[in-house]
C-alpha cells in the first residue's frame, strides 16, 4: 500500500524532519571521522618516519629537514580540521580567538605601524539622533608584509664650469663602489651573502628570484659579487682568527666541505675547521665569536696550521689528530662528555642494555650540578666541581672499570667504556678548570650552519670559493651569537671598507665592535 506524504499527520511530519536532521548530523559526523583518522594517518606516519631516524640503518635514516617537513604537514592538518570545527561551532570559535590572542606574543616595536580605523557607517545615537562621541576603542595588532622592493640609485655629479675662465671644471669624485662599473649596491650584496650563507639559499635560486622581478642577473654575476665582497671582508675575519687564537680556551671541530675537482671529474673531500669561543656560561670577559678555516685534509698538519699560535687549551671530541697537535704544541686538551653519553645511549637503542643505562644515568647527574652553575664565575664553578661533581666522577671510573670485566670485549658497550677511559684525562679536565664546559656542544651547533649550506650547495666549486665560504660565514655566525643582524653589519662594513678604512681601525668592524657601536648609538639618541 501506497501511503501519499500529503495525507500525513502532524506528528508524521514532525518525525520525518527529525529523521533527516539526524541524517545530516550522522553525515557531519562521518565526515568529521574521515578528517580524524586522516590525521591518525599522518601521525602514524610521521612516528614511522621517527623511528627510521632513530633506529634505522644509516642508508635509511630520515633526514632532519624531511621530518620538519612532515611535522609542517601535521600541524597543517590539525589547523584545517580545527578551522572546519570552528566554523559549526562559534563558541569554539570565541574560546580559541581568545586563546590565540593570549599566546601570540607582542610585535617587536621598531616595525613600522600602518593605522586603519574601522569606524561605524552611522555615528549617530541610536536614540536620539544626536551626535556621539569616542569614550574608547578596541586596539589589534597583526604582522603584515610588503613584498620586497627594488630600487635604483641614480648618483648624479654635475660638473661646474666658469665662464670667465676657460677649462676650469670642477666635479665631486665618484662615490668608492665594491664593484666598480657593476650593479649592485653593497646593501645588495649583503643581501645576497645573508641568502646564501645564513638562509642557504644557493646563487642559482637567487637568480630566479631576481627574474621573478623582472631583473635578469645571471648567476655567476652574483658569484662574482660574493668573491668581490670575501675578498673585502678577509682582513676582518684574519684579525678575528688572531683575536680568538689569543683566547685561553677554544672549542674546536671539523667538517667535510666536498669540492669540485675538475682534473678528476669529481669531488675532493677538503674540510672546514671551526674555532669557536663562548665564554658566557662563566661570566669570562671575551666576545663570543667563531672562526671557520678551509683546508686540504683533517691530519695533523692541518690541524697544527688551523691552532698555529695557540697556547690554551682546547675542548673537542676525541679525534686523535687533536692529542698530537696537543702534545707537540703544549696545548691543554679537554674532552666532551656528551660524545661519550651518545656512546651510551646507542647502546640501549640495540636491545636491554643494563650497564649503558645507567652509566647514562650517572652522566646526568653531573649534567643537572652543570645546569645550575652555568652562569656562575669560573672560581664558583670549579669550587662545586670539586665537592660535587669529582666524587661522581671518581665512582663513575671504579665502576666502568669493574664493568669492563664483566662483559664481552667485542661488545658495543666494552667499546664505549674503552673510549670513555682512553679519554680519560681529557674528560675529567674540566674538574679542575672552571672556564671549561662539560661537553663540545658550543662548537657542533657552530658546525651546523655549514652543514646547511653544504647540504643545499652540495659542493664548493673550487678551493678559493670554500675558503670565501669559511670567511663569510665567520662572520655571519659570529653576528648570530651577538645577536646581530648580519645583513646592515655586512652592508655596513662593506662600505666602511670600500670607502678606504683604515687598517689600524680593523678591529672596529669586527661584530662584536660594531654591536657595542650600534648599541651606545641607541643610548646616546634615548
Amino acid at each position: 500500500m501506497r501511503i501519499d506524504p500529503d495525507t500525513l499527520p502532524a506528528d508524521v511530519e514532525a518525525l520525518r524532519a527529525q529523521v533527516l536532521a539526524l541524517a545530516e548530523t550522522l553525515e557531519a559526523e562521518r565526515a568529521e571521522r574521515r578528517r580524524v583518522e586522516d590525521l591518525n594517518d599522518r601521525l602514524r606516519h610521521l612516528i614511522h618516519q621517527l623511528q627510521r631516524m632513530q633506529f634505522g640503518s644509516r642508508s635509511e635514516r630520515l633526514d632532519a629537514d624531511q621530518l620538519n617537513l612532515a611535522l609542517e604537514d601535521v600541524e597543517q592538518a590539525r589547523a584545517e580540521t580545527e578551522a572546519v570545527a570552528e566554523k559549526d561551532d562559534p563558541a569554539l570559535k570565541r574560546r580559541r580567538t581568545g586563546e590565540r590572542r593570549k599566546a601570540r606574543g607582542v610585535l617587536p616595536p621598531h616595525l613600522p605601524r600602518v593605522e586603519v580605523v574601522v569606524a561605524p557607517e552611522n555615528t549617530a545615537c541610536p536614540c536620539c539622533q544626536g551626535t556621539m562621541h569616542v569614550i574608547g576603542e578596541d586596539r589589534s595588532e597583526r604582522l603584515d608584509i610588503v613584498p620586497a622592493r627594488y630600487q635604483v640609485i641614480v648618483t648624479r655629479r654635475p660638473r661646474y664650469g666658469c665662464r670667465a675662465c676657460s677649462g676650469a671644471v670642477v666635479q665631486a669624485p665618484a662615490p668608492a663602489r665594491l664593484i666598480e662599473g657593476g650593479l649592485p649596491t653593497e646593501r645588495l650584496v649583503a643581501a645576497v651573502l645573508v641568502a646564501k650563507y645564513a638562509d642557504h639559499v644557493p646563487l642559482y635560486r637567487q637568480a630566479q628570484g631576481f627574474a621573478r622581478q623582472g631583473i635578469v642577473i645571471d648567476r655567476s654575476t652574483l658569484a662574482f659579487w660574493v668573491g668581490y665582497a670575501a675578498a673585502e671582508l678577509t682582513p676582518v675575519w684574519r684579525l678575528m682568527r688572531a683575536d680568538l687564537l689569543r683566547s685561553g680556551k677554544l672549542f674546536v671541530d671539523e667538517t667535510k666541505a666536498p669540492v669540485l675537482d675538475p682534473g678528476r671529474g669529481r669531488t675532493k673531500s677538503g674540510y672546514f675547521w671551526a674555532l669557536a669561543r663562548d665564554d658566557r656560561p662563566w661570566r669570562g670577559g671575551d666576545p663570543p665569536a667563531v672562526v671557520y678555516h678551509y683546508a686540504l685534509g683533517r691530519s695533523a698538519k692541518h690541524a697544527a696550521g688551523v691552532l698555529d699560535g695557540f697556547t690554551g687549551i682546547i675542548q673537542t671530541d676525541g679525534y686523535t689528530v687533536y692529542k698530537t697537535v696537543a702534545g707537540r704544541a703544549g696545548i691543554g686538551i679537554a674532552h666532551c662528555w656528551a660524545h661519550l653519553r651518545r656512546d651510551f645511549f646507542d647502546v640501549t637503542k640495540t636491545g636491554p642494555a643494563p650497564i649503558a643505562e645507567e652509566a647514562l644515568q650517572r652522566i646526568a647527574r653531573l649534567y643537572a650540578i652543570e645546569a645550575e652553575i652555568r652562569g656562575s664565575p669560573a672560581a664558583d664553578r670549579r669550587s662545586a666541581r670539586q665537592a660535587r661533581s669529582r666524587p661522581l666522577v671518581e665512582d663513575l671510573k671504579r665502576w666502568l672499570e669493574q664493568q669492563l670485566g664483566r662483559v664481552s670485549a667485542k661488545s658495543t658497550t666494552a667499546e664505549a667504556i674503552r673510549y670513555a677511559l682512553n679519554q680519560w684525562t681529557g674528560l675529567v679536565r674540566f674538574l679542575d678548570d672552571g672556564r671549561i664546559e662539560i661537553d663540545s656542544n658550543t662548537v657542533e651547533r657552530s658546525i651546523r650552519p655549514l652543514v646547511l649550506t653544504r647540504k643545499n650547495a652540495l659542493f664548493a666549486g673550487h678551493d678559493r670559493g670554500a675558503e670565501n665560504w669559511a670567511v663569510i660565514a665567520s662572520l655571519i655566525e659570529t653576528c648570530k651569537l651577538q645577536g646581530v643582524n648580519p645583513e646592515p653589519y655586512l652592508a655596513d662594513v662593506l662600505t666602511r671598507l670600500v670607502d678606504g678604512w683604515p687598517n689600524a681601525r680593523l678591529a672596529e668592524l669586527t661584530p662584536w665592535a660594531w654591536a657595542e657601536a650600534q648599541a651606545t648609538a641607541v643610548r646616546a639618541a634615548a
